[in-house]
């Protein structure tokens, strides 16, 4: 019997704050910079959110939202800063905690993490009896709730954990997998942005369980190879182990226009709004780079990519701002011809030549799991 665990912290950053400042408690808690009077409506204040309370959600805030639409959302709002170091501190125990408690434990965040328990529970009720503790144990230590999913696989687990939220428990068993998978939209499968969602309603797949019966060799001829796996997601089939190393090679993000456009002014500005989204999901784990590049598809699908490797590594936005603006201003300057004339669907911002840097001494280290810290 295979047991697998998806334990994701729940509001994770704005429930430390509201821990750390109880009087916060059942307020609209927006995390990712400091919001004064220095004219927020004109846009002059830069910013994302990265993460926020449920009271916040309510308004419509959700993360790497502009921090200036999120306060126009909800004014009375209360925006808070990032103290990565102190969600560390707590990543950390919590992670700590988990660890001790699985067979393997794979982190894929500062707030979320696999568990392999298939030793240590004999049936499901045990799985859900076994999850209770580490919810208890998580409140006991650290004030935190968290939302877990129990399934017989990675993917269901991590969809089953978004189930019910805030402090949710949602177990899967493995004889009723396609059942519970069956009325879910087809955006409920990892991985699965608007763009695949958009191909698959196409095809008139709406629900998981339509993909489930769908032709598979239709799903290849739409979306490669990765039609015949969500295909086997469909069916509740998920092979992929528990995995205890980490190592963070890339981050990327991605932009695709509803319209192709060749407005280079609206392009430079998708670029640095995907260099914020960038940004955010380096301070979460805790990386900087050294290698910024960027990616165009045109109209007719063609690609193509540029990059520049820097001398040392950064974190900052701006060095990130600044090179892919440099490096989008160089795409423009070479098309020539008819590639003149193409509009793009596609833009992409990604980082590499990754590493860690460890809070507590300030240098660099080599990429190791981010549990370590």
């Amino acid at each position: 019997m295979r047991v697998i665990l998806h334990v994701d912290m729940d509001s994770f950053f704005s429930a430390i704050e509201v821990r750390e400042h109880p009087e916060l408690k059942g307020l609209p808690v927006v995390v990712g910079g400091n919001v004064g009077d220095a004219g927020i409506e004109s846009g002059k204040i830069r910013g994302v959110v990265s993460t926020c309370s449920y009271e916040a959600r309510k308004y419509g805030i959700h993360s790497a939202m502009a921090l200036s639409r999120a306060y126009k959302l909800c004014p009375d709002a209360k925006f808070l800063p990032v103290n990565m170091q102190l969600y560390r501190r707590v990543s950390a125990a919590i992670m700590a905690i988990l660890r001790a408690k699985a067979d393997k434990m794979e982190q894929v965040s500062i707030d979320e993490a696999f568990l392999d328990i298939s030793s240590r529970v004999r049936d499901w009720a045990e799985a859900r009896a076994y999850a209770e503790r580490i919810k208890a144990e998580i409140w006991a230590k650290e004030r935190l709730t968290c939302s877990i999913g129990v399934a017989p696989n990675k993917t269901i687990a991590k969809i089953a954990s978004d189930f019910e939220k805030p402090d949710g428990l949602t177990v899967v068993e493995d004889y009723n997998a396609k059942e519970f998978l069956a009325p879910l939209p087809v955006k409920c499968i990892p991985g699965v942005g608007p763009k695949t969602e958009t191909i698959l309603k196409q095809m008139g797949i709406l629900k998981i369980g339509q993909l489930a019966s769908a032709d598979v060799q239709s799903l290849v001829a739409r979306l490669g190879k990765y039609g015949e796996r969500l295909h086997l997601i469909a069916n509740g089939i998920d092979d992929s182990d528990v995995e205890p190393a980490y190592e963070r090679k890339s981050l990327s993000r991605e932009r695709t226009f509803t319209e192709d456009t060749d407005d280079m002014a609206m392009l430079e500005e998708r670029v640095e709004e995907l260099a914020y989204e960038l940004h955010k999901a380096l301070k979460t784990e805790g990386l900087v780079f050294r290698t910024v590049g960027i990616k165009v598809k045109y109209e007719d699908f063609t690609v193509i990519t540029r990059a520049k490797t820097l001398g040392a590594f950064h974190s900052d936005l701006e060095t990130l701002k600044r090179i892919t603006k440099e490096l989008m201003m160089g795409v423009n300057a070479k098309r020539e011809g008819k590639e003149k004339r193409k509009k793009i669907r596609l833009v992409g911002v990604r980082v590499s030549n990754l590493s860690l840097l460890d809070y507590r001494q300030r240098r660099l280290v080599g990429l190791t799991p981010p549990s370590a810290y």
